[in-house]
């Protein structure tokens, strides 16, 4: 089984593009979590959003399908604390690790769903910035995705592809 993280900041296509692609792949649990219980998160609901996620790719990954993608995992929980409390937790540095990251870039535009908080174009480079320094930091191998959101589709199954195709990550 080959494990692809979709990473990145918010608004840039990686639950869409994760809904499409026609592979298995788990959603992204934060945003259920701000949807029943608000977004004015603490460190707590990080750490708890961090585990429920923790919790359904461990289920997903039961089945061991050939490909599973992740909307995203803990490192990207990590560029959210860093963004909203100036820390990491060393404990999200910890959980597992996916297979290949693929990066997306903040390069379309900024599409507010009521969970989003940085729409701003400083925001989200601030953002995008730890999200990329996350990846770096955890020493993960990972692909930019960027562009119009049909090149981000084709960028995203070509990355897959090879994946699959070298049978190694």
């Amino acid at each position: 089984m080959i494990t692809v993280c979709l990473h990145g900041a918010e608004s840039t296509g990686k639950s869409v593009l994760a809904a499409r692609l026609g592979l298995p792949w788990v959603p992204e649990y934060g945003r259920t979590y701000c949807e029943k219980r608000g977004t004015d998160l603490t460190m707590a609901d990080l750490l708890a959003i961090a585990e429920g996620q923790a919790e359904e790719n461990r289920k997903a990954m039961a089945s061991a399908p050939p490909v599973l993608l992740l909307d995203t995992d803990q490192l990207m929980t990590a560029a959210w604390a860093e963004m909203l409390f100036s820390e990491v937790p060393e404990v999200l540095m910890g959980y597992p690790k996916a297979d290949h990251y693929l990066l997306f870039s903040p390069d379309v535009p900024w599409c507010d769903d009521g969970t989003r908080f940085f729409g701003t174009d400083e925001a989200r480079a601030d953002f995008a910035a730890l999200a990329e320094e996350m990846l770096v930091r955890a020493g993960v191998p990972f692909t930019r995705i960027g562009g119009a959101w049909e090149e981000r589709e084709a960028q995203v199954r070509a990355a897959i592809a090879g994946l699959v195709a070298s049978g190694s990550v």
